[in-house]
């Protein structure tokens, strides 16, 4: 006997409840955590933060096809591609078909966080760099105008004030007792949609990414995207552990690989900012690179750990700590330096002025010294202290090097050589050619110094094998190198 299609539907329809209510229970026994709670509490201190920057230039001459008249509608068509690429049309005058003192009006979004209810607010650095504008929307619509406490490009905070009274916070936790595989929640304006969440987990800590030296970044699989900088990252206690400042991506979109600045590093600086209007970081004067393998068996190290010491600079506190040329760091201010990135994250976070002890490795032999910790001059400064040794940069091979001191021939036990300092891509790299190589001989010629190096380069023949013979840690090889035409 077949059933009417009325008790058909009734029992599919239990089926499906019954599925449904058993998906809910597993979820429930599973542990998988509910943010729900969290969002409703929290969201409302969460911002998005738009900046406007006004850029003027000089626009060059209006290109035009041979034969096509000056004026008329082709002419007219060029004027208003300027104008679609958001120059203003009042903010341009045309002189001998040249377009003068243009401006060009750039935007921003980013996302940032109320940290007191008299109106401070915390971002990145990168969302408000150099804007002449910035507004912060809250979540109840408000749009107000915002100044900048301060901002640190080194950690990538900035510090914000909006005039508002009883305004929602965040609860500032601790990024201390983080653990990987901890479940996380960032709330935030990727692409300009407000108060978005995305959830995750703690995929790793203390990462340390190539163009940042002072941040032990915490990294996880929350979707990032343009709009995300600057927003909060929660624990499940609702508690801001992290802000999201960076993620890495092949294509401009996320790609499971977000990276947050821990809340521990913030606080630090926020204080700071909210005191002085600027962040203070200690400072060695030393230029590092990692120990290999190879280097730590040239020092006599049973295993791969440290930083080892390729310039001091002058006038600094590793000069006058007595820090020399080939000494490994191996601990710092009770720190652990296992990789060269993990110095300079111990160095900043040291008091200015402090007295710390380095442990070393010179010669084979642990050496204990004090370092008395200065303050990290400004980017401008810090440039020219690192460039006062003459360096030699050829655009042949697309590498810089400097000429090796007495200190530095002495420890590498050779009589003549050029230090490499940078490598870029070119015939060099290509070779295998790294930083930290010594290059002793080019084509069987001896190198005496860097002058010198640039004058055998310029002459080396194109398209056919050169032999050079470097030096990397203590032990010499010969790399075949072509120049290309």
């Amino acid at each position: 006997m077949s059933i009417p299609v009325s008790k058909k539907v009734i029992s599919l329809t239990s089926i499906f409840l019954f599925f449904l209510m058993s998906f809910n229970v597993s979820a429930k026994m599973s542990g998988l955590p509910d943010f729900t709670h969290l969002v409703e509490e929290y969201s409302d201190a969460v911002v998005n933060i738009s900046t406007t920057q006004k850029v003027k230039n000089r626009v060059g001459k209006i290109h035009q096809i041979p034969g096509m008249p000056k004026d008329g509608h082709f002419g007219d068509l060029f004027k208003k591609f300027f104008e679609q690429q958001n120059f203003k049309k009042n903010n341009y005058t045309e002189k001998n078909n040249t377009l003068i003192n243009a401006t060009q009006t750039n935007h921003s979004l980013g996302s940032g966080f109320i940290i007191d209810s008299d109106g401070y607010v915390v971002t990145n650095h990168h969302v408000i760099k150099d804007a002449d504008e910035i507004i912060v929307r809250l979540k109840d619509r408000r749009e107000l105008k915002a100044t900048v406490v301060g901002s640190d490009a080194r950690s990538d905070i900035a510090l914000l004030k909006i005039k508002a009274d009883n305004l929602p916070v965040v609860k500032i936790g601790s990024s201390a007792n983080l653990k990987v595989g901890s479940w996380v929640m960032a709330i935030g304006s990727p692409f300009g949609f407000d108060h978005s969440v995305s959830v995750g987990v703690v995929s790793a800590i203390g990462r340390t990414l190539p163009s940042e030296s002072y941040v032990p970044f915490i990294q996880t699989d929350v979707a990032i995207n343009p709009g995300n900088s600057g927003g909060p990252l929660f624990n499940l206690d609702g508690e801001v552990i992290g802000i999201n400042s960076q993620i890495y991506s092949r294509t401009g979109g996320f790609m499971g690989l977000s990276f947050a600045i821990p809340v521990d590093v913030a606080k630090n600086i926020v204080d700071q900012l909210k005191r002085n209007g600027r962040a203070k970081w200690g400072w060695l004067g030393v230029l590092i690179q990692d120990v290999n393998k190879e280097l730590a068996e040239s020092f006599g190290m049973k295993k791969p750990m440290g930083a080892v010491v390729l310039r001091v600079l002058d006038d600094t506190p590793a000069k006058k700590a007595g820090i020399e040329v080939g000494d490994v760091i191996t601990h710092f201010n009770n720190n652990v330096i296992n990789r060269s990135s993990d110095l300079p994250l111990a160095v900043g976070r040291a008091a200015i002025g402090s007295s710390v002890k380095v442990k070393i490795i010179r010669d084979g032999k642990q050496k204990r010294l004090n370092v008395k910790i200065a303050e990290l001059p400004a980017e401008d400064k810090l440039a020219e202290k690192n460039n006062k040794p003459k360096e030699a940069k050829s655009n042949r091979l697309n590498i810089e090097v400097t000429t090796l001191t007495k200190e530095q021939q002495k420890h590498a036990n050779v009589d003549n050589g050029v230090l490499v300092q940078s490598v870029e891509d070119g015939a060099a790299s290509k070779a295998g050619i790294r930083r930290g190589d010594i290059l002793l001989k080019i084509n069987g010629q001896a190198i005496k110094n860097s002058k010198q190096f640039l004058q055998i380069v310029k002459k080396l023949p194109e398209d056919k094998w050169i032999r050079v013979l470097i030096q990397r840690g203590d032990s010499p090889r010969y790399i075949p190198l072509k120049i290309g035409k």
